[in-house]
């Protein structure tokens, strides 16, 4: 991998690699866009096949945060950390407080928090370093769980995507498919049945089936299943890459909205659905509700100001839609627009600045 090449090529600011060897750290953190403001993005740790592995997952990841945080409207930019190493086995306080002390050094560029492989547990001991840290315990004023504001952007967001293709956004008597009903998509489902909609679910987790069972009246279906079912509405809440040319021949609906991320496993599986007929919710904006609510910590966590933001994810997706009509491209190209559109303007008008107060020093 030719690392000065993929980072010119999509524009990044900052490549940082952390290394104690007293504690075994071995991190990187990827800074991708900071226009909108400091980068926010998590850290994961997991096991990679080699370095070079780590430094494109870190890289892909961190853009990935540019777009999600611009197009929920947040003065934000995006990040990633990625550190090697088993989540579980290699852990200790040691190795997060010094990949704290890195995320200090960065000065307030980059702010980290939970990410896949890691607890509120690791990042409460990142905190004993930096302040640059969010979803940290309650113990120190955090958001608490994600999931069920991950939720409740993912539901809203549906909402605004079943308008487009019903022509309302009541959900009674929709039939959903959720895919996945543990954490975001138990609480999502949750949501749904209180709204009146038939709920057809799958798991690979047989306790979360039969609580979705009893909690909601679920119908179930094998895994393989989900994707051929009758339905209005298909909600992907588990694994990515699943929209593709296996599983599209099969889809009997007329929404994809879901909380899983990586939804299409290409671009192309994305301009399917859209010659179909079916409308995408795109997955990085309607997944958002999460972001958005520990993003609201770094003005001092407040639950109500943190729901209102999450719920205007229903504008946006319906705004994505809107671009989507417009310019005549699928959804998931309006959504990739509507952020990059937000970022060159901020660009734009923070140069201007810049160069108004550059020749006032000049006169």
């Amino acid at each position: 991998m030719k690392i000065f090449e993929y980072m010119e090529k999509y524009d990044y600011e900052q490549l940082v690699f952390c290394h104690d060897e007293a504690s075994g750290l071995k991190a990187i953190i990827a800074i991708h866009d900071t226009t909108l403001g400091p980068a926010l993005g998590g850290t994961r740790m997991w096991v990679y096949e080699n370095e070079e592995a780590a430094i494109e997952d870190a890289l892909r990841l961190a853009r990935g945060m540019t777009y999600k945080n611009a197009a929920a409207g947040l003065n934000l930019g995006g990040g990633k950390t990625v550190i090697i190493g088993n989540p579980r086995t290699d852990k200790s306080e040691a190795l997060f407080r010094a990949f704290g002390r890195y995320v200090e050094s960065l000065n307030g560029r980059y702010i980290t928090a939970e990410d896949v492989g890691t607890s509120v547990q690791d990042m409460d001991w990142i905190h004993m370093e930096t302040d640059f840290v969010t979803g940290v315990s309650e113990t120190y004023g955090s958001s608490g769980n994600p999931s069920p504001m991950t939720a409740l952007g993912c539901f809203v967001g549906l909402k605004a995507a079943a308008k487009e293709a019903f022509g309302t956004d009541d959900l009674t008597g929709k039939t959903v498919a959720v895919q996945g009903v543990g954490n975001v998509g138990y609480y999502l489902s949750k949501h749904l049945h209180e709204a009146g909609a038939n709920l057809i679910v799958t798991d690979i987790n047989q306790d979360s089936i039969d609580r979705a069972v009893t909690e909601f009246g679920a119908k179930v279906v094998a895994p393989n299943e989900i994707f051929g079912v009758e339905c209005d509405i298909f909600a992907p809440c588990a694994l990515g890459a699943i929209i593709n040319d296996d599983t599209i021949p099969q889809l009997k609906c007329k929404v994809v909205a879901g909380s899983a991320n990586n939804q299409l496993k290409e671009e192309r599986h994305g301009d399917i659905l859209n010659e179909m007929g079916i409308v995408y919710a795109p997955d990085y904006v309607i997944n958002s509700g999460g972001v958005i609510n520990v993003a609201d910590e770094l003005e001092g966590y407040n639950a109500e100001r943190a729901r209102k933001k999450v719920e205007n994810i229903y504008n946006i997706i319906a705004n994505i839609i809107e671009i989507s009509k417009r310019d005549g491209i699928p959804t998931y190209k309006a959504a990739d627009r509507m952020a990059e559109e937000r970022i060159a303007i901020m660009r734009r008008t923070r140069s201007n600045f810049l160069r108004k107060e550059k020749s006032l020093i000049q006169r």
